[in-house]
């Protein structure tokens, strides 16, 4: 997978994230601009924490080929 290909994929998995805690905290009718900044955090949280999984995946799978990525989660 190119770099590019990874960051769709990760980025697919952020929203996909998001959209899973939106549905699991409900009240889906409401517009966004009601939410409250705890949860705006915890949407950042969820995406964080998805980008985190899929990079240290990425490391695990092909080690060596991703040092800046190696950095910025590992530093």
């Amino acid at each position: 997978m190119t770099d590019d290909e990874w960051q769709a994929h990760v980025t697919r998995q952020a929203a996909k994230a998001i959209g899973e805690w939106l549905e699991a905290r409900g009240k889906l009718h409401q517009p966004i601009r009601v939410l409250a900044l705890w949860e705006l955090e915890a949407m950042a949280q969820a995406a964080i924490s998805s980008f985190v999984v899929l990079g240290c995946s990425r490391i695990k799978d092909e080690p060596g080929q991703h040092p800046d990525l190696t950095r910025f989660l590992l530093a």
